[in-house]
């Protein structure tokens, strides 16, 4: 089915005004969650809100917090989130970033104690759109072996970079498995295999079955290896700079919460060369566009690329969304 992304918003809206959040807040999350899937990126956005209200009724997100200054170092400061919605916590520290890097040329934001960010891609846009480059990240619950490793010991610790442009933002927003665990997901909803192997199976055999790799979430990191070690980096750089807790502390949980996130942005017009700027990045876009395809007819895209088209889509014919994931929103909406 296919959802005007205005009715989804107001039911979304209304659905966080049910569970206590303020007006302003109940805005930013309806917001959020529907940008989300109306970019093509459902996973994230209306796939995730059933699990986000099952984390309000159990306590694990607390409907009235949100993040808080702790430490301030000039430019970077340490936040407290106290387990308030992680995209509450998200776009304010965002924010606070973006202030930082304007009036330093750079400024970070380490936030513990928060929850879900849902699509981090977010985080990027909203940085881009303030005229700010970005580099966001965040840990998980343990959900990816270490490389050579039985059970998940690493979490695929989303990984955001964005860079301002005046023909489109480049915002590249990725897990570090071969596919993040809502879109492993959205496969199963459809009842379909994914296109290359994504996890383990029971048997410690490579699987691109989303029901076998969802058992035990065993998910394949990107480049083998070197995903495995990547993982670790951000998970110690979130921990540290926050003074937070890192995926080990988080596993210590029965529910995934209390997670440590960073938030970098620079902010370009310190260099006084917009227009350099532009035509260096219209260089490598233009580089990387007219190479021969390998199939006919297909294209290269840089990061970001297909979000704008796929807005441009939806806006136009309606979000698609799942019969029966909408019709979970509906009720819980009552």
């Amino acid at each position: 089915m296919r959802i005007p992304s205005g009715q989804m918003q107001e039911v979304l809206y209304q659905l966080f005004i049910k569970y206590q959040f303020s007006k302003q807040k109940a805005l930013i999350l309806a917001k959020v969650h529907t940008e989300s899937t109306l970019s093509g990126v459902n996973s994230h956005g209306i796939n995730r809100v059933p699990l986000f209200i099952n984390y309000i009724e159990k306590g694990l997100v607390k409907v009235d917090a949100e993040a808080e200054k702790a430490e301030t170092f000039g430019s970077i400061e340490r936040w407290d989130g106290h387990f308030g919605s992680g995209v509450i916590n998200a776009t304010k520290c965002t924010n606070r970033a973006i202030e930082l890097a304007k009036l330093h040329g750079m400024g970070l934001v380490a936030l513990r104690n928060t929850n879900h960010w849902m699509r981090g891609g977010t985080y990027g846009w909203q940085a881009a759109e303030a005229g700010c480059i970005s580099i966001l990240f965040t840990n998980t619950q343990p959900n990816m072996p270490p490389w050579g490793g039985r059970d998940s010991r690493t979490g695929n610790n989303p990984f955001v970079v964005s860079i301002p442009r005046q023909q489109g933002h480049v915002v590249l927003d990725m897990a570090l498995s071969q596919f993040a665990f809502g879109k492993i997901n959205d496969y199963k909803l459809k009842g379909e295999k994914l296109p290359f192997p994504g996890g383990w199976d029971d048997d410690d055999e490579l699987s691109n079955d989303p029901e076998k790799i969802l058992a035990k979430e065993r998910g394949l990191p990107i480049g083998y290896w070197k995903g495995s070690a990547m993982s670790m980096i951000l998970d110690m750089l979130a921990t540290l700079l926050s003074a937070g807790d890192s995926t080990y502390r988080v596993s210590l949980r029965e529910y995934e919460t209390g997670i440590s996130q960073v938030f970098l942005c620079i902010y370009p017009e310190v260099f006084n060369d917009k227009s350099l700027q532009e035509k260096l990045l219209n260089e490598i876009i233009d580089y990387t566009h007219n190479v021969e395809p390998m199939q006919p007819g297909d294209s290269t895209f840089y990061p970001g690329e297909r979000v704008l088209q796929n807005r441009a889509s939806n806006l136009k014919d309606g979000i698609p969304v799942s019969d029966e994931v909408w019709q979970t929103v509906l009720e819980l909406l009552g």
